[in-house]
């Protein structure tokens, strides 16, 4: 990633962190999803970051949706609060869709 990669972040804040926090201010997110068996995440010391697996060329984000939000337009705006902080491509998967009673 390139000096403009994570902008505006704490030096003592992981950019894997700073990404989860602004996908789970995006309206209609209900929270990260890790995969089926948890394999999306972003590994850090003594903790990892589910639903965030950034590489050095790419940028998964899976995320749950909160029903009635638009399924498409959730991951467009995911995906357009990450391009200020990202020089890779970010690629959004809605794993689940949540009503009242499912919602965390």
């Amino acid at each position: 990633m390139t000096e403009r990669s994570i902008l505006h972040g704490d030096p003592e804040t992981e950019p894997a962190e700073l990404i989860a926090n602004a996908v789970l201010a995006v309206p209609g997110v209900a929270g990260l999803h890790g995969g089926m068996f948890g394999e999306v995440a972003t590994y850090l010391p003594g903790r990892r970051v589910l639903g965030v697996a950034l590489g050095d060329d790419s940028c998964a984000i899976h995320i749950s949706v909160r029903y009635p939000a638009h399924v498409i337009e959730t991951a467009e705006r995911v995906r357009a609060a990450l391009v200020p902080m990202l020089d890779v491509p970010v690629d959004v998967t809605v794993e689940d869709v949540l009503t009242e009673r499912t919602a965390p």
